[in-house]
């Protein structure tokens, strides 16, 4: 594909194939997104060692994992919309370096307050990853290029949890330790940050890599796409009140929210409890419990590239966007519910791992449709705001259903309620979604 473009440098016309610098960005938003996760996942694997270490009782250790949430979720709406003020790239580079320092930090932590008011900050400071990931879609990505764009993004919350363990494993062998451990994460950390600034950094106007052409294609797949969905007169020009009024008033930002908070609240519950579960019913010990995550994962992480592959497809072969989101999710809700429903009477480890990761196969796969949502679904000066508070829906609920999991299995001395749990938080991943209208932006339905 070749586009006639007017040269920013010599003033003439010129003929050139777009660069592909939007792929770039979110091959860096896939490496910073896994280490994201590496960092939260860090803590978990860590916490026997500093629980020895330190003191820490089981209440204690309770609240340190859950501070996380409590600046993560407090920051998603102000990321949001300082993603929309300013270039959300440079706000992660800048967050980033902060992930690090305070890993670092932590490393020299030597009581229970200092751990949980650094737990909090270490929140702050990632919450703006996927408020700034769901804006950069909007404004480096065509409509018909999104899924694929998610699943880049988003990915790195499989792989991150994947690769967390082992990784974690090493640094403790290697490196004295818990605190060498998390001050080798922190350094790591930084240095990956800094590496994709470059590309990260810029938006399609000032990026020094992206050449007219591509600057070319992407204005002319967002003018048609806002003609289509006739945001252009109808939202772009309201004031911030009446914003929040529509938003607010609208079935399909409702179900948008509501729905990521039910996806968010299984993945958490599933990543906290999986493997808990794996050792308590099917008698898994640590080794094992390391080779069932990785392979659960792994799958997560292909569903996760199928569901970007699959929806771009669908969405480029058929007309009625309506009809195939729809289809798709609900059919979807139930790969999800299925096997989780199913896990409640196996007996066999295998096949528990292996109903543990179809369900996480279909879960991360829309969790690839999640993410083209607030690009797809809002206007483009209002992505940013969207994602964080979707994602704000997400966190709390995900802070709260681990806690909900442990109160069922302490009451009923088994995990079948606990299963049942997920499967209808399954079904709300799909059926909620299912509401929006995704022919019109929000605001115009």
């Amino acid at each position: 594909m070749t586009t006639t473009t007017l040269n920013s440098k010599t003033g003439l016309l010129s003929t050139e194939k777009p660069t592909k610098v939007r792929w770039w960005v979110f091959i860096s938003l896939l490496i910073l997104t896994s280490v994201n996760y590496v960092d939260r996942a860090v803590i978990s694997v860590l916490m026997p060692y500093i629980q020895a270490d330190l003191g820490f009782s089981p209440q204690m250790v309770g609240v340190i994992l859950s501070a996380f949430f409590w600046g993560y979720v407090l920051m998603q709406i102000p990321c949001g919309w300082l993603c929309d003020k300013f270039k959300p790239g440079r706000i992660i580079v800048g967050t980033g370096i902060l992930w690090g320092a305070f890993q670092i930090i932590t490393g020299f932590v030597t009581s229970s307050t200092l751990f949980i008011t650094i737990r909090a900050l270490l929140g702050v400071s990632e919450a703006p990853i996927y408020p700034a990931g769901g804006k950069m879609q909007s404004v480096w990505l065509t409509k018909e290029e999104r899924g694929k764009g998610a699943a880049l993004f988003d990915s790195g919350s499989a792989i991150g949890n994947a690769i967390g363990a082992p990784l974690c494993a090493v640094f403790v062998a290697f490196l004295d330790g818990w605190r060498g451990a998390l001050m080798a994460a922190g350094v790591l950390t930084i240095l990956i940050v800094v590496a994709c600034y470059p590309i990260i950094a810029h938006s399609p106007e000032d990026s020094p890599k992206c050449n007219d052409a591509e600057r070319e294609y992407l204005r002319k797949a967002f003018e048609k796409e806002d003609a289509e969905s006739m945001t252009g007169q109808q939202t772009a020009g309201a004031s911030k009140g009446s914003a929040i009024r529509t938003y607010a008033s609208s079935r399909s930002f409702w179900a948008l929210c509501l729905g990521f908070g039910a996806y968010d609240s299984f993945w958490y519950g599933l990543m906290t409890w999986g493997a808990l579960y794996l050792s308590a019913t099917h008698g898994l010990d640590i080794k094992g419990l390391g080779g069932a995550i990785f392979v659960i994962y792994a799958v997560g992480v292909v569903g996760e590239f199928a569901g970007g592959l699959v929806t771009d497809r669908l969405r480029n072969t058929f007309t009625n966007t309506n009809k195939v989101m729809r289809t798709e999710l609900v059919i979807l809700a139930f790969c999800i519910a299925v096997p989780m429903y199913l896990l409640s009477s196996a007996t066999d480890v295998y096949v528990a791992v292996a109903l543990i990761s179809v369900s996480m196969f279909f879960e991360k796969f829309i969790g690839c449709i999640y993410w083209t949502l607030p690009s797809l679904c809002a206007d483009r000066q209002y992505s940013g705001a969207v994602s964080g508070v979707m994602n704000m829906f997400g966190n709390a609920g995900g802070a709260i259903v681990p806690i909900v999991v442990g109160i069922i299995v302490g009451t009923t001395g088994n995990y079948f309620w606990a299963l049942m749990l997920f499967v209808g938080l399954a079904l709300l991943t799909g059926f909620l979604p299912a509401l929006i209208n995704f022919s019109k932006k929000i605001g115009v339905e």
